[in-house]
């Protein structure tokens, strides 16, 4: 039974890879352009997983059903900047790009529409949206305590976090004792290299965040929508009816079901969801050290106070 399940799955494998393989050749064919890709953007652990899973449930865009850092990074090479940071700027945006990430989704999805998501695009907005003029943006805030405190928790899983960082060209030793740069970098990362947790992640949130909402300037309204985690918490159905309406997309029955389910099966959460979480935390003064400083930001994203 086991040689036959090691058989099927072999199979299964090789004939996704001839699909796309076929899906691939078609498209050189035909050339037809992506249609409106949809970008979920945000923070690292701000909810953009379960936003991305949510709308991968849709009928009427193509989805990985993963996150595509390795694909984006392999464009344009972090240690082709000097590992600044993951930030593309429009000027890297080429026809050459715009075909081979158009190939690439339809290959991999089957569909010209697609909806992406990893933890880099936030910095790479306006190479995006040079790169496809007719993308929507769906922007995942999140209120600073609680997002610290799961960037806090994500640092100390270097395994699943760190995984592109093995060649970063100085030593990290953030607390002392991690040696992984996690997430993302961001202008100005070297100068952290030694920092404490709280102020990295602190960092690392002010820099996604403000990378985004300087982007948004440039987006027309009916391209750019936002989500916030908090009323996800509140409502889910209310909540995503409002961003997949906002996109273009359908909201039926099968996605209403999956989001009146959704906080009960969390996506790569660290805890039972939900809010002020950070409060009752093991690293409650951490954040409560940072949290001063970002009170400016908290009042950009819509939050009346650093909770």
């Amino acid at each position: 039974m086991e040689i036959l399940l090691k058989v099927r799955k072999t199979l299964d494998h090789h004939a996704r890879e001839t699909t796309r393989a076929l899906r691939g050749h078609l498209w050189d064919l035909r050339r037809t352009p992506a249609d409106r890709p949809i970008f979920i953007v945000g923070c690292s652990r701000a909810g953009t997983t379960l936003v991305y899973k949510t709308f991968s449930e849709s009928r009427e865009i193509g989805s990985l059903q993963r996150e595509t850092h390795d694909y984006w990074s392999a464009l344009h090479p972090p240690e082709e900047r000097g590992w600044q940071s993951h930030a593309l700027d429009r000027a890297l945006a080429s026809e050459t790009d715009r075909v081979a990430v158009t190939r690439y989704f339809h290959a991999q999805t089957g569909r010209n529409r697609w909806v992406d998501k990893n933890n880099q695009n936030g910095l790479c907005i306006p190479y995006l949206d040079a790169l496809f003029p007719d993308a929507t943006f769906v922007f995942v805030k999140r209120d600073p305590g609680d997002n610290l405190n799961s960037l806090i928790e994500g640092w100390m899983r270097p395994d699943e976090f760190a995984t592109w960082s093995a060649h970063l060209p100085m030593p990290v030793a953030v607390d002392g004792q991690y040696r992984q740069w996690c997430f993302f970098l961001a202008e100005g990362w070297r100068a952290l290299a030694q920092a404490s947790l709280e102020e990295v992640c602190a960092f690392q949130y002010r820099a996604l965040n403000e990378s985004v909402l300087d982007a948004r300037e440039g987006i027309p309204r009916a391209r750019w929508v936002e989500l916030a985690y908090e009323s996800i918490l509140q409502d889910p159905v209310q909540a995503f009816r409002a961003a997949f309406e906002a996109c273009g997309l359908v909201f039926d029955a099968a996605i209403e079901r999956h989001c009146g389910e959704v906080l009960g099966r969390p996506y790569n959460a660290f805890s039972p969801i939900g809010a002020n979480k950070w409060r009752d935390g093991p690293h409650r003064k951490r954040i409560e050290r940072m949290l001063p400083t970002l009170a400016d930001l908290a009042g950009r994203l819509g939050y009346a106070h650093a909770p």
